[in-house]
C-alpha cells in the first residue's frame, strides 16, 4: 500500500474515532455503520483519483460528488432520476429531511431516537468532516491542520453530550487525530523530531537526505519515538489538567469530588436550571413525560418534585452544592416533622418516557422509599435521588413510598421558631436585592401575627388580590432588579411567582426555597395519571418547624392551593377581602382538563390552539439535562451551533487563502515608501521567497540573494521582465544586509507583483491553482506555533539556558539542513 494510500485510510479512521463522540447523543447507533460504508467509499474514490493523477481541486471535487451519489442513494432514492442522480424531487426531499432534522434536533432529549433527519445531518456531517480531513492530510499532506475539523466534530458532539462525550470518547478521538499525525510519514515528524531526538534531513528539503540522521547515514527511528512521546504527553496534558481543575458538570447537576462510587460521600455542583425558560413555556405540543398509578385518594396535593432551588444570589436561584450518599433502604424522616401532625403512607408506580432523560429523579415529597434499579444517589438536604457516572431518567420504572403531610392550619400558626442554623441558612439575601423587595413583603403581611399567617398573605396577594396576571410573553428579566421590575408589572409565570414570594418571605425571616417539577398530572381511562410538559412547574416551600418544608401556591389559576392555606379561625389570619377561591374536585378529572398548572385555557390535548395553548410553568432544558419540550422549529441556541458549525466548515478549506492574503499585504506595505527600508526591504524579500514557495520553489536560506533569485528565476521559467524584478529585490537585500551605507530603493513591493505575475504566467493551471487557494507557505505558521511548543517543552525540562524561539524557528526552515 502506497504512502498516500495509507494515509486516506488514517483520516478516514480518524473522522470515525471523532465522530464516535456523536454516539450518545442518538439512539440507536445503526446510522453509523452506515456513515462508515459511505466515507469508506469516497476515500476509495479520492485514492482513485489520485492514481490517475489528478490535481488537487479535481480530486476533492470528484469526492464531493461521489459523496452526493451515494447520499442521494440512501435518502432519495426514490425521488432520484435512475435511484442515483439528484434532480429536483431529490434536492426537494434532501431539503425537507434536513428542516425535519433541525427540528427534531430541538424536539428531542439525548439520546434522541435517529428519526430520518437526524439520520442525514449525522451521516452528512461525517461526510462532510471526512472529505475536509482528507483533502488536507491525503490531498494536501498537512494531517496537522486537519485536527481542526476534527476537533469541531468532538467538540460539538461533547457540547450537547449530557455531562461530556466522556474520558472513553476522548481517547478515542484523540487516538485517531495522533494515528493521522504519525502516518504522516517521517519527513513530516523530522520537524519535531530534531529538537527532541537529534537532527535529522528532510525528506523534501533541498540537500537533504531521506529518512537519515544528518551527517551519519543511518535511519532516524527518532522521529516515530518523538511522536509517540509527543502523543502520550498531549494525552497525559489533557486527562490530568481537567481532572485538577474545578468541574463545570454536566447535565442539570453534576456529582464531582471523591467517594461518588458506592460507599463514598461526594457532592453535588449546582447548575442553574432555568436556562432558556421562556422559549420552553411557549411550546404548542403537550408531551407526555411520564405517568403513574398511585394508592393516593386525593392526588390534588401528589406534585412530583425534582429539585430544590435553595441558593439565592439576587439574580436567581439555583440548587447549592450538596453531600451525596448511597440511597438507603429507608429514607430518613423529613426534618422538622412532628408525629403529632396527620399523615398518610402512599405508593406510586412510575414510568417515564424513553425520550425524557435528566440526572434528577421526579418524586412525591417527601419521599420515605424509592425501589429503583441504576446508579443513583441521594441528597439529604433536599431529599432528592441524582444520577451518578451518566444514570438519567430515560423509560425507567420504579416505585416510590411517599407520605401526604396534612398539617392544620393551626398547627402551622403555632409552629415554633426553626433551628437557628436552619433560619440563618434558609433566610440568606443578598446586599443587592432592592429595598422594594423588603418594604413590599412587609405593607403586604402588615397586622399578621404568626409566620404563617404572614406566608398566608404573600400567597394571597400574589394568587388572588394583588392584580396580578399569568403571562409567558412578558420579558423573563434578570439581575437584582428583575423581582422590582415583576413586582411592578404585575405579570408573569410561575417562575416570576415562587421566586419573588420566597424571596420576599426570606425578608420577613422565614426559611425559604423554590422547588421544581411537576403538578399532579391529568387523570385518564385506564386508571393511570399523565403528567405532561404543560405539569411543569415551580413553587415556593416554606419551613415551619413540627411540619417541615411546606408547599405553597402563589401564581394565579395554577397548581392548587393546599387546604392548610386557608386559616380554620377568623382569628389566625387576616385574609383582608379574599376573592373567591379556585374550586377544588375531590379527584383529577376523568379526560383532558384545563392544563392545571400552565396556560390560561390550556388543554391536555397535543393540539391545543387555545391562548395558553402555548404556555407552560417550567422546563429543564436538555443541554441541562432536563426537560426539551417539541418545537416547531430550532431553538435559537441550536440554530446559532448549527450556522457556526457550518461557517466553520465553510472557512477551513479558504483559512490558507485568508492568511496568506493578509501575510502577503502586510509585507508589501512594509515595503512600501511610508515603512522602515531596511526592515521593508526584508520583508520584500521574504515576501517574494515565499511567493515562489506557493508555486512550488521551495526557499533555500544558505544561498545569497543574488544565487536565490537566479534559482527562482530559473525553475520559474521567468520572463526578461519579471527576471529583473527579482534580481533588483535581491541586490536591494544584498545592500541592507552588506553595505555600510544601503541606500534606498523605492518601488520594491510593485517588483515583487512582478515576480508573482511571471511566476503565475509560467505554472500551470493546476499549480495557480494551488498557490492560490493552498499556499505551501502556510507552514510557517505552523512551525511559529511548533518552535513556541519546544521552546516551551525544553524550559520545563531544564533550567539552564535553552534555545530561542528564533533559533528553534530556523532550524525548521526548508533548506537549513545538511545532508
Amino acid at each position: 500500500m502506497s504512502g498516500r494510500a495509507r494515509l486516506a485510510v488514517c483520516a478516514a479512521v480518524a473522522t470515525l474515532c471523532a465522530a464516535g463522540a456523536l454516539l450518545p447523543l442518538v439512539d440507536p447507533i445503526t446510522w453509523m455503520f452506515e456513515a462508515a460504508i459511505l466515507l469508506a467509499l469516497m476515500s476509495g474514490v479520492g485514492a482513485a483519483a489520485r492514481r490517475v493523477p489528478l490535481a488537487g481541486p479535481l480530486t476533492i471535487g470528484v469526492q464531493a460528488l461521489a459523496a452526493v451519489l451515494l447520499m442521494t442513494l440512501l435518502f432519495a432514492r426514490n425521488e432520484a432520476v435512475l435511484g442515483l442522480l439528484p434532480g429536483p424531487d431529490a434536492l426537494a426531499e434532501f431539503g425537507r429531511l434536513l428542516q425535519a432534522g433541525v427540528r427534531d434536533v430541538g424536539r428531542y432529549a439525548i439520546p434522541a431516537p435517529v428519526t430520518p433527519g437526524i439520520r442525514l445531518l449525522l451521516v452528512l456531517g461525517v461526510l462532510v468532516i471526512g472529505l475536509t480531513v482528507d483533502a488536507l492530510a491525503v490531498t494536501y499532506r498537512s494531517a496537522a491542520p486537519a485536527g481542526l475539523p476534527l476537533l469541531a466534530l468532538y467538540s460539538v458532539a461533547a457540547g450537547l453530550s449530557q455531562g461530556g462525550a466522556g474520558w472513553l470518547l476522548f481517547l478515542t478521538a484523540a487516538a485517531g487525530y495522533l494515528l493521522l499525525l504519525l502516518a504522516e510519514g517521517r519527513d513530516r515528524l523530522s520537524q519535531w523530531g530534531r529538537v527532541f531526538g537529534g537532527p535529522v534531513a528532510g525528506a523534501d528539503r533541498p540537500g537533504g537526505g531521506r529518512g537519515f540522521a544528518a551527517g551519519t547515514g543511518v535511519p532516524a527511528s527518532a522521529p516515530v519515538r518523538t511522536g509517540r512521546r509527543i502523543g502520550a504527553m498531549a494525552l497525559g496534558l489533557a486527562v490530568v489538567v481537567p481532572a485538577v481543575l474545578p468541574s463545570l458538570g454536566g447535565g442539570l447537576l453534576g456529582t464531582s469530588g471523591n467517594g461518588t462510587g458506592p460507599g463514598g460521600g461526594g457532592t453535588i455542583s449546582a447548575v442553574n436550571p432555568l436556562v432558556s425558560l421562556q422559549d420552553s413555556l411557549n411550546q404548542p405540543e403537550d408531551k407526555e413525560v411520564l405517568n403513574y398509578r398511585t394508592t393516593a385518594s386525593d392526588t390534588r396535593d401528589l406534585y412530583l418534585r425534582i429539585v430544590a432551588l435553595d441558593q439565592f444570589d439576587g439574580t436567581t436561584w439555583k440548587p447549592s452544592e450538596r453531600t451525596v450518599t448511597d440511597v438507603p433502604e429507608q429514607l430518613p424522616r423529613p426534618p422538622g416533622l412532628s408525629s403529632a401532625v396527620d399523615l398518610n403512607r402512599i405508593n406510586t408506580s412510575i414510568s417515564t418516557a424513553g425520550w425524557y432523560a435528566q440526572n434528577w429523579l421526579p418524586l412525591p415529597y417527601p419521599a420515605s422509599r424509592v425501589d429503583i434499579s441504576g446508579r443513583w444517589r441521594f441528597e439529604p438536604q433536599g431529599r432528592t435521588l441524582v444520577g451518578d457516572r451518566g444514570q438519567n431518567t430515560h423509560g425507567l420504572q420504579y416505585q416510590v413510598e411517599s407520605l401526604q403531610v396534612r398539617p392544620t392550619s393551626g398547627q402551622l400558626a403555632a409552629a415554633p421558631a426553626p433551628p437557628a442554623d436552619l433560619l440563618r441558612e434558609y433566610t440568606k439575601v443578598p446586599d443587592s436585592l432592592p429595598p422594594v423587595v423588603r418594604n413590599t413583603a412587609r405593607r403586604v403581611t402588615r397586622g399578621a401575627p404568626t409566620t404563617y399567617a404572614k406566608a398566608v398573605k404573600l400567597q394571597d396577594w400574589f394568587a388572588l388580590n394583588g392584580g396580578f396576571s399569568y403571562n409567558t410573553d412578558v420579558r423573563a428579566g434578570s439581575g437584582s432588579d428583575a423581582i422590582a421590575r415583576f413586582l411592578r408589572q404585575k405579570e408573569g409565570f410561575c417562575v416570576h411567582f415562587s421566586f419573588s414570594m420566597a424571596a420576599m418571605a426570606r425578608t420577613l425571616g422565614i426559611p425559604a426555597r423554590v422547588a421544581v417539577g411537576f403538578t399532579p398530572g391529568t387523570k385518564q381511562p385506564d386508571g393511570t395519571t399523565s403528567v405532561g410538559l404543560k405539569d411543569a412547574h415551580a413553587w415556593p416551600e416554606l419551613y415551619f418547624q413540627g411540619i417541615g418544608w411546606t408547599r405553597f401556591e402563589p401564581t394565579p389559576s395554577r397548581g392548587s392551593i393546599p387546604d392548610y392555606a386557608y386559616p380554620a379561625t377568623p382569628g389566625t389570619a387576616d385574609r383582608g377581602s379574599p376573592a373567591p377561591a379556585p374550586s377544588r374536585s375531590a379527584a383529577p378529572s376523568e379526560g383532558p382538563s384545563a392544563d392545571p398548572s400552565c396556560g390560561p385555557g390550556a388543554q391536555r390535548s397535543g393540539s391545543g390552539s387555545g391562548a395558553g395553548s402555548g404556555s407552560g410553568c417550567l422546563t429543564l432544558p436538555a443541554e441541562n439535562g432536563g426537560i426539551r419540550p417539541p418545537e416547531d422549529g430550532p431553538s435559537p441556541w441550536a440554530t446559532a451551533g448549527i450556522a457556526l458549525a457550518a461557517l466553520l466548515v465553510l472557512l477551513l478549506p479558504v483559512a490558507p487563502l485568508l492568511w496568506r492574503l493578509r501575510t502577503r499585504a502586510g509585507r508589501l506595505a512594509a515595503a512600501g515608501p511610508d515603512g522602515d527600508h531596511a526592515a521593508g526591504t526584508l520583508a520584500a524579500w521574504q515576501e517574494l521567497q515565499d511567493t515562489a514557495w506557493d508555486f512550488g520553489i521551495l526557499p533555500d536560506e544558505s544561498l545569497t540573494p543574488r544565487k536565490a533569485a537566479a534559482r527562482i528565476i530559473g525553475l520559474g521559467e521567468l520572463q526578461p521582465e519579471p527576471a529583473a524584478a527579482a534580481q533588483r529585490v535581491a541586490a536591494a537585500v544584498e545592500q541592507v544586509l552588506y553595505a555600510p551605507q544601503p541606500q534606498p530603493v523605492s518601488g520594491l513591493a510593485a517588483e515583487v507583483q512582478q515576480v508573482r505575475a511571471g511566476l503565475r504566467d509560467a505554472a500551470p493551471r493546476g499549480l495557480r491553482l494551488r498557490a492560490q487557494l493552498a499556499p505551501r507557505s502556510v507552514a510557517r505558521l505552523r512551525w511559529a506555533w511548533s518552535a513556541r511548543w519546544t521552546a516551551w517543552l525544553l524550559r520545563c525540562r531544564s533550567s539552564r539556558p535553552v534555545v530561542s524561539v528564533r533559533r528553534a524557528a530556523a532550524a525548521l526552515r526548508p533548506g537549513r539542513q545538511r545532508a
